[in-house]
């Protein structure tokens, strides 16, 4: 089976949310490795970054938690998996010009669940819930 994250749920591992206990119990209680994309990545990254920087985290916080982060993608927890944008990036303009203008879904979003599609996963998990509508609408499983 092949799960994929988006930065959400990165984030509440990560980051210390409201979504810590749910996103923590799932990877325990699953044992499943998680495919991250190089988008997920980046934002994870700045996003732990800003948080620190508006105050949300504790100075040096942003450090240790990327630090726990690292030590999962070496120890094959997450697994980073290398896309072809520009297949990216089509499927994006396509579910885009299907469900944008109706539904309001932001340009990440969009990338994060066109990866999803475009390595083929059967589980995918997000804490957004207009994402999760978008992800849902393209057959994908969703858990949160």
């Amino acid at each position: 089976m092949v799960v994929f994250a988006d930065t959400s749920f990165l984030f509440a591992v990560y980051g210390n949310d409201v979504h810590t206990p749910a996103a923590v119990s799932w990877l325990r209680e699953t044992g499943q490795m998680v495919c991250i994309s190089e988008l997920a990545d980046f934002e994870l990254r700045n996003a732990l970054r800003f948080a620190e920087f508006a105050g949300r985290l504790g100075s040096g916080n942003a450090a240790r938690f990327l630090a726990q982060y690292a030590s999962d993608c070496a120890t094959g927890r997450l697994r980073l998996e290398i896309c072809n944008l520009a297949d990216i990036l089509r499927e994006a303009k396509r579910l885009s010009g299907m469900y944008t203008a109706e539904k309001g879904h932001r340009a990440f979003d969009i990338l994060h669940v066109a990866t999803a599609l475009s390595r083929r996963a059967d589980r995918f998990l997000t804490f957004d819930a207009n994402q999760k509508k978008l992800a849902e609408a393209e057959g994908l499983r969703v858990t949160f």
